[in-house]
């Protein structure tokens, strides 16, 4: 497992799409928070926070990560390397645990350089440092455990098929549709469904999180999901069998 987690990190970080994936998000980030001028452009927020980020983020890994996990199995049963990598003597759950936590390991490795906007606010400040430490870092966790959401649904939509363009799009659409698809659909909805497809979106949890109140509930939901979309992806190599 160590093996395939090693691999799978050196494979994304040796070549130009990984480089290129977490450029686009550090750009984009970037550009939304201190040159575009809109509503998420924290010179124009008016305040030493980072919600801005928070909210801007979600939206670009809802592309990013599918993009990073889209051929993660999709490639690998295209170029048939998946049936020797399923002879070896490692379980299909380790296998997807190896390629798994590779994937959230980039989303960290994608989150770490925007420290660099944490330390901005801070200085911008006033006076310096006042800012609330406690919420951003919440709010940082949430991030995190939303990335490893996308990640789990783009290893699922990546086991189904062999084509790293459908898998893709097949993860994209999963993502909107669990972050805030339910939110849309509560909205059409009476009393007490409204509030049950409100707990169900990924959305509103990561609001949650967003506040710096880290509450086992919401970490809870987020590990559901995840392990929800792990057995899924389990489920889709096994159908190999059937």
């Amino acid at each position: 497992m160590k093996a395939l987690y090693i691999r799978e990190i050196r494979g994304f970080l040796n070549s130009l799409v990984g480089y290129i994936s977490i450029a686009v998000f550090l750009v984009a980030t970037g550009l939304f928070l201190w040159f575009f001028q809109s509503i998420y452009n924290i010179l124009d927020y008016g305040e030493a926070s980072l919600e801005a980020f928070f909210g801007v983020a979600p939206l670009i890994f809802l592309f990013l990560i599918p993009a990073i996990t889209m051929r993660m199995f999709s490639e690998e049963k295209r170029t048939g390397t998946i049936e020797l990598l399923l002879t070896k003597p490692i379980s299909d759950t380790q296998i997807i645990m190896a390629k798994y936590l590779a994937g959230t390991t980039l989303v960290l490795i994608a989150l770490l350089p925007t420290m660099v906007y944490y330390y901005s606010v801070v200085q911008l400040g006033e006076p310096t440092g006042n800012i609330d430490h406690a919420g951003t870092l919440g709010a940082y966790l949430g991030l995190f455990l939303l990335g490893a959401v996308f990640v789990s649904i783009g290893i699922f939509s990546s086991s189904v098929t062999n084509n790293q363009v459908v898998a893709f799009l097949f993860a994209v659409i999963i993502c909107f549709i669990v972050f805030i698809g339910f939110q849309f659909v509560a909205d059409t909805l009476p009393a007490p469904w409204d509030l049950f497809f409100i707990q169900l979106s990924v959305q509103e949890h990561y609001l949650s999180l967003q506040k710096g109140v880290i509450d086992s509930r919401d970490v809870i939901y987020y590990l559901s999901v995840i392990a929800l979309f792990i057995i899924l992806t389990k489920v889709s190599l096994q159908s190999r069998n059937w």
